[in-house]
């Protein structure tokens, strides 16, 4: 059965004053893939899904998803986009369920529908006893599974998770990435953007990387490993981004750290 193509970007191109962040990016993104979006800081990763979001304007290229173009200025797609950005602020005055519930309706679900999915997806998460408690007093990893529900509420066709496992513990990353593993497998397209390679290397079927606002590399893990004759997503990633200083950086960061030790 072929699969739906969700997305396409075309030449994308975009520029911010003498700065050129995207230089005629191509991609096409079909249903139920989890594509690892990847790059080194300034590569153009927030900037390719903030345009696709709706929330930059002035690029240039062509880029439809579902099927439509989005500078036809019809934004109904986005009521089947979900988005967990980096860093988000929350309305901390609110509780969680005012806040989910707020979010819901933005999605047009009904106050009583928003509210009860919201109940029980926080139950999953442990967290209906504070449901009713202000975010201002939630921790970093409780707020972020806030975050991820709100992004879920809706039910949408596809996913745009920028550093998802922010704050997170051990448990509730192997939980997070199974809702991700089945989410995919009933149709939910996902695109992963984060820095922690191993993280990306086992949840991504296809990883796209991104160097100075180009596609350099596009493929499973498998191809890519096969391309560069390396093992592991990050020895990968160091080949293809011509980072290879690490080491060498360490090594003198940590003698400095000993110059002078202070004797107590």
């Amino acid at each position: 059965m072929t699969k739906q193509k969700v997305l396409s970007l075309t030449d994308v191109t975009m520029s911010f004053g003498n700065k050129q962040a995207l230089n005629g990016v191509n991609l096409e993104v079909y249903q139920g893939q989890i594509i690892g979006y990847i790059g080194p800081n300034g590569a153009g990763k927030s900037t390719t899904v903030k345009i696709m979001l709706g929330l930059i304007e002035g690029y240039k290229g062509e880029i439809e998803i579902f099927g439509e173009d989005i500078a036809n200025g019809d934004v109904s797609y986005k009521r089947k986009i979900g988005y967990v950005p980096e860093t988000a602020e929350l309305y901390d005055n609110l509780t969680a369920c005012e806040y989910l519930t707020f979010t819901g309706e933005l999605y047009g679900l009904s106050t009583e529908d928003a509210q009860s999915k919201a109940m029980k997806l926080m139950n999953e998460f442990n967290l209906e006893t504070v449901f009713h408690q202000r975010l201002s007093s939630y921790s970093k990893g409780m707020k972020q599974k806030v975050l991820i529900i709100s992004s879920l509420l809706h039910d949408p066709d596809l996913l745009f998770f920028d550093e998802p496992l922010s704050g997170l513990d051990a448990n509730s990353v192997m939980i997070i990435k199974e809702i991700l593993d089945q989410l995919a497998k009933r149709g939910k397209t996902i695109f992963y953007s984060s820095h922690i390679m191993d993280v990306v290397e086992k949840i991504s079927n296809r990883i796209i990387l991104l160097v100075e606002g180009r596609v350099v590399a596009d493929g499973t893990f498998e191809e890519l490993q096969a391309q560069s004759k390396e093992g592991t997503l990050e020895e990968i990633f160091n080949q293809l981004t011509g980072f290879s200083e690490h080491k060498e950086i360490a090594e003198k960061f940590v003698e400095i750290v000993s110059e002078g030790k202070v004797n107590g």
